[in-house]
């Protein structure tokens, strides 16, 4: 479940988006990103525009199967790209996703590569698709990167829900299996800010909301400013050293965010 409402995310999707365009603006867009290996900051744009656009084809026609994703994932010539073009892109997909958004509802049965089947998931999703590929682009540039707490606790949440899907354990050829007895990981945000517990000790992943003192059991306990612990999860660490506390078991923790992330890669 969702923490913010399906109209804030309609809203930071744009206000997102938004400050990822002020972010690259005069940018040379050849330069390397150095958290999407292989990407210039061109095609990190290009890829950028290329997913919101792919989301808005599927809320406006209320797809009911998959859309194909040439959009999304076809970025190889555009290294180079023109500014000007690529701003204009990325302007268009959001607002045109917006749009879309607005004129479905929340509650739209639709197509979603995850759990959710309504609009209220695209919404959702396509904001933290901005969120953490503004984190790319600003460190490819040198600029500051930060996000407020709500949205932080609601793109972890969001990631933890995506942690329980049946494929995060199914086997993969040289990967270590991910349950086992005694696995157990606590994230925790500073002071009285929300924490999460990962359960791998059973058949399947249970997460869900551990506020309080960290489990004095937890196998790994992560400690960090929410904004640093969302961008932990998505293998995002900035050149700067991040405020991240890791006791206990780290190669748990690097296996956890391997096979939950598995959705980013498909």
């Amino acid at each position: 479940m969702s923490g913010l409402s399906y109209d804030r995310h309609r809203a930071e999707l744009a206000t997102q988006t938004c400050l990822l365009r002020s972010c690259v603006e005069g940018a040379d867009m050849t330069v390397p990103v150095p958290t999407c290996p292989g990407w210039t900051l061109g095609q990190l744009l290009r890829h950028v525009g290329g997913t919101h656009h792919w989301a808005e084809s599927v809320v406006r026609t209320r797809a009911t199967g998959p859309v194909p994703e040439d959009l999304v994932n076809d970025v190889s010539a555009y290294a180079d790209a023109d500014p000007e073009a690529m701003d204009a892109w990325v302007a268009e997909g959001a607002a045109g996703l917006a749009d879309a958004l607005r004129a479905a509802g929340p509650a739209a049965r639709v197509w979603t590569p995850g759990p959710g089947g309504t609009t209220a998931f695209w919404a959702r999703r396509m904001l933290f698709e901005a969120v953490v590929h503004r984190a790319d682009a600003s460190w490819a540039v040198g600029a500051e990167f930060t996000v407020d707490d709500d949205v932080a606790v609601d793109g972890i949440d969001e990631w933890m829900g995506f942690g329980t899907v049946p494929e995060v354990i199914e086997p993969r050829p040289g990967v270590p299996p991910l349950l086992g007895p005694g696995r157990t990981l606590h994230f925790r945000g500073p002071g009285a800010a929300p924490g999460w517990l990962v359960d791998l000790t059973g058949d399947t992943v249970v997460c869900h909301r551990a506020d309080g003192p960290a489990p004095g059991t937890a196998a790994v306990t992560v400690r960090a400013p929410l904004p640093d612990l969302l961008l932990l999860l998505y293998a995002r660490r900035s050149a700067k050293p991040a405020p991240i506390e890791i006791t206990g078991d780290a190669r748990l923790l690097d296996l956890w965010v391997e096979r939950s992330g598995f959705w980013l890669r498909e």
